[in-house]
């Protein structure tokens, strides 16, 4: 009896290990640069001062040279989300932004309908991934935790809240709209839609609290004019569009290229929502959560390296629900994590990285490898699963 208990105790050691991981690198990644000085933190100079530019009615997309730090390219409604963190000072703020974002995207696996071990190589698998992002000061973990809310949240059947956080993500960053395909696995769709409209409205406004309601319209008619520049700046530098037509452009000289991978994609997308007879299948809805964090990143012209996070917990996830797990998936799995996680690292061979990985948005590919995986198995598999998905802490008990 008193084996058996060592045993259990051990066991849960071993997955609390992955949590233990996940929020040391978060912490050691932030404290690390905040030590660098302050232009080593300037994303999050930008997000402080925008709360401030927004309370002062300061044109939110203009560059200031006094700054000296670079564009704002969110919503208005980031300046709300950012507040909080506004008041501190710098080097509290930043170290409280960087984990408050690592900590909200753990949340939101914790949340996934899978056991606990996965999550745990979820975490596990994703760990490289946070770091470069919260190190980044960016807000790609954020983006990746709303997807995931909206999913789960559906799943829990509580729709109201699923469709805030997708209202948030699209207010904040375009990237959370996707989550409007979950419509199609709820079992309240005239609620699922309502409560869309609700939340979109409500959080159009919200940030006319710091400021006024003419100052706001105007900032998202500016939003909108920046991130049409921004597109444009994009094709011509390597740090930025990394993603599918990132790494074709330096073979297909066209500028059409970015409508045509777009265009496919989107039929990618569309097809398994004729396959009804799966839209209450785990698996086949798992599949597809994985489907459009992985795209999401490699189809966006505006995706850059911390900006993964949102596509390898989309490839994770994808890995833990494989049955079997055969050797290419194992091997899938590892050409992901070298090549989009170690190749950001100073791990990783620097002739490699700066000649062949960087120039070529190579840290795309493993993503892209796995997307198509995705897509033949959403279009193709007869059964994926017979279980159906209910309540997730049903299914979080350890395997």
């Amino acid at each position: 009896m008193n084996l058996l208990s060592e045993d259990i105790k051990i066991y849960k050691f071993k997955l609390s290990f992955a949590a233990l991981v996940w929020f040391l690198l978060a912490a050691i990644g932030v404290l690390l640069k905040i030590n660098l000085g302050y232009d080593k933190i300037g994303n999050f100079l930008i997000f402080r001062n925008a709360f401030w530019h927004t309370l002062h009615q300061v044109n939110l997309y203009n560059y200031y040279p006094s700054e000296n730090l670079g564009s704002f390219l969110y919503g208005p409604l980031f300046s709300f989300v950012i507040a909080p963190f506004s008041f501190l000072s710098v080097n509290a703020g930043a170290f409280l932004w960087g984990v408050a974002n690592a900590l909200v995207l753990f949340l939101a696996i914790r949340n996934l309908p899978v056991s606990y071990k996965s999550q745990n190589i979820i975490l596990v698998v994703c760990a490289i991934e946070m770091m470069t992002s919260v190190q980044n000061m960016q807000i790609n973990c954020l983006v990746a935790a709303l997807i995931i809310f909206a999913f789960t949240f559906v799943k829990k059947e509580q729709d109201f809240w699923a469709a805030m956080f997708i209202a948030i993500g699209f207010l904040v960053k375009f990237y959370g709209i996707v989550g409007i395909a979950f419509l199609l696995f709820s079992n309240h769709k005239s609620k699922f839609i309502f409560s869309f409209l609700f939340w979109s409205i409500v959080l159009f406004c919200l940030p006319m609290v710091l400021s006024s309601p003419s100052f706001i319209v105007q900032s998202y008619v500016d939003w909108y004019h920046t991130l049409l520049k921004k597109d444009n700046a994009n094709t011509t530098s390597f740090m930025q569009n990394i993603s599918v037509m990132g790494m074709l452009r330096h073979f297909i000289k066209t500028q059409y290229l970015d409508l045509v991978v777009i265009f496919v994609a989107a039929w990618f997308y569309l097809l398994p929502f004729f396959r009804f007879d799966q839209f209450k299948n785990k698996n086949f809805q798992l599949s597809y959560l994985s489907f459009l964090l992985i795209g999401v990143v490699i189809f966006s012209s505006s995706a850059e390296s911390p900006t993964y996070i949102i596509a390898m917990t989309g490839v994770a996830l994808w890995f833990v629900i494989q049955e079997p797990k055969n050797r290419f998936v194992i091997v899938l799995l590892w050409f992901s994590i070298i090549i989009t996680s170690v190749s950001a690292t100073d791990l990783f061979p620097r002739y490699i990285k700066t000649n062949l990985i960087q120039p070529y948005a190579l840290k795309a590919l493993p993503s892209f490898v796995v997307w198509t995986v995705i897509a033949a198995q959403l279009l193709s598999r007869k059964v994926f699963n017979s279980t159906k998905i209910g309540n997730p802490s049903q299914d979080n008990s350890p395997d």
